[in-house]
């Protein structure tokens, strides 16, 4: 969806991904985030990010972030720990901002600074980043 939203606005949309892992929730949350993290090193955080996101049910484990890494072309031990520990400070940094900004849950969208509390589609999301005419003038 989100990948629709910015094929859509072009350059005209700045896109900004934090990590908000909920542990209690999804157990592998924080491997999962550290191991796109890891993969974004060798410039393949969307790809990670793709990965990690397909399919109903997330596959998180180690053996499927080794899986994920060796399909995306990194090496799979720098996308598992103890490999991972070195991106371990920008995901909580990530997780804080969230917190600090009123972040409960995943997802959750910002538009110009302000929290998004609308439907979470595409053609909602569009008509919140895009200004109407009357208001442009």
């Amino acid at each position: 969806m989100i990948e629709r939203v910015r094929r859509a606005l072009g350059d005209r949309l700045v896109f900004a991904f934090r990590h908000f892992p909920l542990a209690e929730v999804h157990p592998f949350a924080l491997a999962a985030a550290t191991a796109a993290e890891a993969a974004g090193l060798a410039g393949r955080f969307w790809t990670m990010h793709a990965k990690l996101y397909a399919g109903d049910e997330p596959a998180l484990t180690q053996t499927d972030l080794r899986r994920y890494a060796e399909e995306i072309g990194v090496p799979p031990q720098k996308v598992t720990w103890p490999a991972t520990r070195f991106v371990e400070d920008r995901v909580e940094a990530d997780f804080n901002s969230g917190v600090r900004s009123g972040v409960r849950g995943t997802p959750t969208f910002f538009v110009n600074g302000e929290r998004y509390r609308g439907p979470v589609t595409v053609p909602a999301l569009l008509a919140a980043l895009q200004p109407s005419p009357a208001s442009a003038s």
